[in-house]
C-alpha cells in the first residue's frame, strides 16, 4: 500500500541543528534515543565496527535489515575497531568535536579502554555522556547484562500484563528499550541545555532500562503500601476505571472501550439501553464499577457481541462514546486517518525502491523534524568525520591498514 513520499534532503535543518552526537550504542535503546535527536536536526554519527557494523543490522526480515532502515535514518556512519590499540586515542580525538556521546557497552568497558568519564570530560568539559545499561551504573546489578526482556520481567510489567489464570506476558517488541530511549533523549537534551543555556559543564546521564520502565507503571509502590496486596493481572481490564476492556463483535472483530469518566459511562449505559445501571448502587460510581467490573464487562460485552464491528463503531462514534476498533497492522495502514495525516510515509531506498516508516513525531508547527539522510552504509562518512578532526589521507590509510577503522 503506497503512502505519501518523503524524500531525503540533506539541506533541511531542524531545531536541534548544531548539536553533534557521537553514538557508540548498539541495538534498540541507543538507536531509539539518537533517532529522536537526529530526526530533529542533530548530527548523529554512528560509530560501528568495521565490516560488521551495528548489531541492529543483523535483525533481518526476508533478508532485509528492517530495523536498521527505520532507526538509522538521518544518521551518519564511521567505523572504529575498539579492540585496536589506537582506538582510545581516536576516541579522545573525536570527543572534543561533539556535544553528546552515547554508549551502551558492558559494565565499565570505557574505563577498561582508558577513556572513562573523567578522561572524556577532561578532553571536552562540555561533553554530555549518556550511558545506557540495563540496571544503571551503580548497585548490585550494575554488572549484569541488561537486555530489555530482563527489565520487562523484573520491573513488574510482565507480572501485571496478561490474564490472571495464565503466565505473565512479555511485550512482543523492545518496549523497555523504546521507553528508555525516549526518556534518554529528554535527559540528554536537559544536560545539553545546562551547558548551552545555563553555562554549566558536561556530565554523565546514567540511563538504565529498568527505571524508565518502572516510571510508566504508575503508583504501583504506593498502591502496594496502601493495600498490602500484590495486584493480579486483569487482561485488558483496568483496576482504575470501568468499563474499560476489549469486547468481541459478532463478526470476529474487537472493540476497545474506555469510559474512564463518569459522564462517558452514563452515556455508554444509555446507548446500550441500560440507563438503569446509572442508578444501580453497584454501578453508579467508578469505584463500585471497578469492584464489579466482570459484571459490567458481561453487560457491555453482550451488547457489543450482538453487532458487527462496523455496526458497533458506527453507533458508538455517532453517540460520542470513546471506542475504537482493535486493529492489526494491515487495518491500521488502511485507516483513512492514518493515510490523510501521513502517520506512515514512504522514503526512497536503493534496495527496495521505497520503504514505509513512521513520520517524525511529535509534530512541531514551525520547526518540524525532517528526513535528511538515508540510513548509511558501514563507514560511509569516514572521510567526512575523520577529515573534520584533522586526519589526513596518510593517517586514514594507516588506521585502515592497521584494522582500526
Amino acid at each position: 500500500m503506497p503512502f505519501g513520499l518523503r524524500d531525503f534532503d540533506p539541506t533541511r535543518r531542524g531545531p536541534l541543528a548544531g548539536i553533534r552526537v557521537l553514538d557508540f550504542s548498539r541495538l534498540m535503546c541507543g538507536n531509539m534515543l539518537s533517532l529522536q535527536l537526529a530526526d530533529f536536526g542533530a548530527e548523529v554519527v554512528k560509530v560501528e565496527a568495521p565490516e560488521r557494523g551495528d548489531t541492529l543490522r543483523d535483525w533481518r526480515v526476508n533478508g532485509v535489515s528492517a530495523h536498521w532502515k527505520v532507526y538509522a535514518r538521518n544518521k551518519k556512519s564511521i567505523t572504529l575497531n575498539l579492540k585496536s590499540p589506537e582506538a582510545p586515542r581516536v576516541i579522545l580525538d573525536l570527543v572534543p568535536h561533539f556535544d553528546v556521546m552515547i554508549e551502551s557497552f558492558r559494565y565499565r568497558y570505557l574505563e577498561k579502554l582508558g577513556v572513562g568519564p573523567e578522561r572524556l570530560l577532561e578532553a571536552n568539559r562540555k561533553l554530555v555522556l549518556t550511558r545506557v545499561s540495563g540496571f544503571g551504573q551503580t548497585g548490585p546489578y550494575a554488572k549484569r547484562p541488561g537486555f530489555g526482556t530482563l527489565v520487562e520481567a523484573m520491573s513488574g510489567f510482565a507480572a501485571r500484563n496478561g490474564f490472571e489464570d495464565r503466565e505473565p506476558v512479555l511485550p512482543p517488541l523492545a518496549l523497555a528499550d523504546m521507553v528508555a530511549g525516549l526518556v534518554g533523549a529528554m535527559a540528554t537534551l536537559a544536560a545539553v541545555r545546562e551547558v548551552e543555556v545555563n553555562g554549566g559543564v558536561g556530565q554523565v546521564v546514567d540511563l538504565s532500562l529498568l527505571e524508565p520502565m518502572v516510571s510508566i507503571l504508575g503508583p504501583e509502590a504506593l498502591i502496594h503500601r496502601l493495600t498490602g496486596e500484590i495486584r493480579k493481572r486483569v487482561g485488558s481490564a483496568s483496576e482504575s476505571s470501568s468499563p474499560r476492556n476489549v469486547y468481541a463483535t459478532s463478526d470476529g472483530g474487537w472493540v476497545a472501550i474506555s469510559a474512564s469518566t463518569q459522564s462517558m459511562t452514563e452515556r455508554l449505559f444509555r446507548v446500550i439501553g441500560r440507563d438503569d445501571l446509572n442508578r444501580d448502587p453497584r454501578f453508579r460510581t467508578n469505584a463500585e464499577r471497578v469492584k464489579h467490573r466482570r459484571e459490567v464487562d458481561a453487560i457491555v460485552g453482550a451488547w457489543i457481541g450482538a453487532r458487527t464491528l462496523a455496526e458497533n463503531i458506527s453507533v458508538l462514534e455517532e453517540e460520542g462514546v470513546t471506542a475504537a476498533p482493535v486493529y492489526d497492522i494491515a487495518q491500521f495502514l488502511a485507516d483513512p486517518h492514518v493515510q490523510e495525516r501521513g502517520i506512515i510515509v514512504e522514503t526512497p531506498d536503493d534496495e527496495l525502491g521505497t520503504v514505509p516508516m513512521h513520520e517524525v513525531t511529535p509534530r512541531l508547527s514551525h520547526t518540524p523534524g525532517t528526513f535528511r539522510l538515508r540510513p548509511p552504509s558501514i563507514g560511509q562518512h569516514n572521510d567526512e568525520i575523520y577529515g573534520r578532526i584533522g586526519y589526513d589521507a596518510e593517517r586514514m590509510r594507516a588506521l585502515h591498514d592497521a584494522g582500526t577503522i
